[in-house]
């Protein structure tokens, strides 16, 4: 680990500075819309353009760095984040905000795979999977520091959004004036969308779920609070008790999943989810069951996304795990952009709580279907399944096809001290 801090420091403390203004940003857009009196519709629509975005730019940004190189598509992306953070406050209409979301989407996916590519380069194989641990762990201290941040500021004025494009800013400067050489940048084409189906239907099933699961969380959470009447302290509560649970859930649900049956754990650790969610629901005059609520779900639903990857990759030789990845990644995109329209438009039917009503629908859906697909074929034996290796919801398809070549050379790795003892 302190290898990989020494080689990496200047880019993980770039991505943590990313993170916090990212974080700090969908978390004050929720609250200010309901200060201007914007509608739940509306803000529904407004956070669902980030995911659209985002998909857009995670198609885009390996074409735009081969074009012109990855320094000055960081510089690019990085004034026109700043620039639309700048201009919300000014430019308080929903057309505006739905647009800039729009933007920064496009631009953090294309600053996320740069960085994502310099990370993949400056690890060597022995640290792979501590480089990715540990991007994981810096990705999620950004977005609870920056919950930490919302509080010190009034979401009614200029401050926090001059703060988060500062941090914005000053994130490149560890990155760009590091003295890393460029990495050459390469992606795998993904396979199409009916063969991954084919191979693995509950993956897909799943990952678009998820996408709902988790746009409804980074996108509505502070919309939720801010219409449930909370407090700027209870709404980062809320938000961090999400995030935290991700972060902790992530490695005892993948000790489990190298241990059983991938499916099993899949519709369990969904119907937790789901149950949670629906007791979110029930009690919503009670914030300390609500932020219990959170924490569960945002810890069952989060490391869903790579116990699915690793679940395809138990049908995959290990040439077409990349590939099968980048469809995974793109099928969880196109449902990240219709979770906070569907929310906008129960929390308009029902009020805040449509918020869990959403979650609760999709996990226990999830849970249902995984349950069903038991019935369809028998599940890979446990000593032929590869490893679990940790990637978020708000990686980039660079940082989840270096989950996979983590995973590929654990199995490599295991086949080849199987066969030593033979």
């Amino acid at each position: 680990m302190l290898q990989v801090l020494k080689s990496s420091w200047a880019l993980l403390l770039g991505i943590l500075l990313l993170m916090i203004g990212n974080g700090l940003q969908g978390t004050l857009l929720g609250v200010r819309g309901n200060l201007e009196g914007f509608s739940t519709v509306t803000m529904s629509i407004v956070m669902s353009a980030y995911f659209l975005g985002f998909l857009g730019g995670s198609r885009m940004a390996p074409l735009m760095i081969r074009r012109v190189g990855h320094v000055r598509v960081f510089a690019a992306l990085a004034s026109l984040i700043s620039a639309v953070l700048i201009l919300y406050p000014a430019i308080a209409h929903p057309a505006a905000w739905a647009l800039g979301r729009v933007v920064i989407g496009f631009c953090f996916s294309g600053v996320y795979v740069t960085a994502e590519s310099w990370l993949n380069h400056s690890a060597s194989n022995e640290t792979r999977g501590q480089a990715l641990s540990l991007y994981m762990i810096v990705q999620m201290a950004g977005v609870v520091t920056a919950q930490g941040l919302f509080v010190l500021g009034d979401p009614s004025g200029y401050i926090l959004f001059i703060i988060s494009s500062v941090l914005v800013s000053v994130s490149f400067a560890p990155i760009l004036l590091s003295i890393s050489p460029t990495p050459a940048f390469d992606t795998t084409k993904p396979m199409s969308l009916r063969e991954l189906y084919h191979l693995s239907p509950l993956s897909c099933v799943g990952m678009f779920m998820l996408g709902g699961v988790f746009s409804a969380q980074f996108g509505m959470a502070s919309v939720y609070g801010a219409l449930a009447g909370f407090t700027l302290g209870q709404i980062s509560m809320f938000v961090s008790a999400m995030t935290i649970g991700a972060l902790l859930w992530q490695f005892p649900i993948g000790w489990f999943s190298d241990r059983m049956d991938r499916r099993v754990l899949i519709i369990v650790i969904s119907a937790i989810g789901g149950v949670a969610a629906v007791l979110g629901f029930l009690f919503q005059n009670q914030f300390t069951l609500l932020l219990s609520a959170s924490f569960i779900v945002g810890g069952m639903a989060n490391p869903l996304y790579a116990l699915l990857i690793a679940y395809t990759n138990d049908f995959l030789e290990h040439d077409d795990m990349a590939a099968a990845a980048g469809g995974l990644v793109f099928i969880n995109g196109l449902g990240a952009i219709t979770g906070p329209l569907i929310t906008g438009w129960l929390m308009g039917l029902v009020g805040p709580g449509g918020f869990f009503l959403f979650l609760a629908g999709l996990l226990v859906s999830l849970a249902l279907y995984g349950a069903y697909r038991t019935t369809q074929r028998a599940a890979p034996a446990v000593e032929d399944t590869g490893s679990y290796s940790p990637v978020l919801p708000t990686a980039s398809p660079v940082a989840v096809e270096l989950a996979q070549e983590v995973f590929i050379d654990t199995a490599l790795e295991e086949e080849s001290n199987n066969s030593a003892q033979d």
